[in-house]
């Protein structure tokens, strides 16, 4: 398993920032975060959560594999690293990806409501 490089990340969410001609306090807007917090994630000096993570791919427009270890890869080589599926191309990895994507959709879903439920019946 390959160790995170903050400092890393953080140079390629700058790199990625300034691509777009945006300034920290822009990026940082986008992502509900604070210009401070923006400066320690660009730095490397700060851990930074999921939903903030997922705020940045989403704004620089980016993969995950890009911001974390400087490379995109395309799903079907991520798909065969996990599975070891050699014979998985073309549409059938997509068909397999979004499969996942919709399981993992209604989980969350479920617990959610579910904890709903759990916040409405707790005494």
């Amino acid at each position: 398993m390959h160790e995170l490089d903050y400092a890393k990340m953080g140079t390629r969410i700058r790199q990625l920032r300034k691509a777009k001609g945006w300034s920290q306090e822009r990026l940082a807007k986008k992502c509900g975060i604070s210009l401070n917090f923006m400066g320690h994630i660009e730095r490397g000096t700060r851990k930074i959560s999921m939903d903030t993570f997922v705020a940045l791919c989403r704004e620089l427009e980016t993969d995950a594999d890009a911001l974390l270890w400087g490379v995109a890869q395309p799903f079907e080589t991520a798909a065969q690293g996990m599975w070891g599926h050699q014979e998985q191309t073309g549409d059938d990895g997509y068909a397999m990806y979004i499969q996942i994507m919709k399981s993992v959709a209604d989980i969350m879903k479920s617990k959610g409501k579910k904890r709903r439920y759990e916040d409405h019946t707790t005494v």
